[in-house]
């Protein structure tokens, strides 16, 4: 329950302030997908360009949030759904640092990444889904995960035995299990130009 004697403290400092120091926009790049898609290699990928490009980011990978901030959560709905709500918290305060937030996160569930939509303005939350199909992979599957999975050793895995549910609007569909990555990435770039995000020069 919330205490009720907790005021907001506004900051003379503003997200106005901080993106005009950047030369940028600040905005969630939202990167879903089965598991194998590519979405955290992606999101990395993208990340160095952006650095290349004098951007301040950050990417907040799914499995590295579960060595810290998320590590007492598990795979049931109700943890997934938390998951995503402490991941869209923290995004939510880098943008209002100013900086571009890359996320790399299964987020099986359309509820919940509409909360982490509605959690920013409006257009500062950009769904981009890493579309590849289940046999691409599977057929991927570096750690292993879906071959555990069919055996029944992983309980709730998506794909398998829990529902993945596309994104039915999303800002950019990227073909990851049928393009080349560094097509990928640049789709993305030129995504973020087209929207003035990123400054043309």
């Amino acid at each position: 329950m919330q205490a009720s004697n907790i005021v907001w403290h506004q900051a003379k400092i503003s997200r106005q302030h901080r993106e005009s120091q950047n030369s940028h926009a600040s905005v969630i790049l939202w990167f879903t997908g089965l598991s194998g898609a590519g979405k955290s290699t992606l999101a990395h990928v993208v990340e160095e360009r952006l650095y290349t490009m004098n951007c301040r980011t950050f990417v907040i990978d799914g499995d590295n949030v579960r060595h810290g901030l998320c590590a007492d959560l598990g795979f049931s709905s109700q943890d997934r759904e938390e998951n995503i709500r402490r991941v869209g918290e923290v995004a939510k305060l880098f943008t209002e640092a100013g900086m571009i937030t890359l996320t790399a996160f299964i987020s099986p569930f359309k509820a919940d990444r509409d909360r982490v939509r509605q959690l920013v303005p409006t257009g500062d939350f950009i769904e981009v889904y890493c579309q590849a199909s289940l046999d691409v992979c599977e057929q991927r599957d570096v750690k292993g995960l879906y071959k555990r999975a069919r055996a029944g050793e992983i309980p709730e895995f998506t794909g398998i035995s829990s529902p993945y549910e596309p994104p039915e609007t999303p800002e950019m569909v990227i073909k990851t299990g049928e393009m080349p990555l560094e097509d990928c990435v640049n789709q993305v770039i030129q995504y973020l130009l087209d929207r003035g995000i990123l400054p043309s020069n």
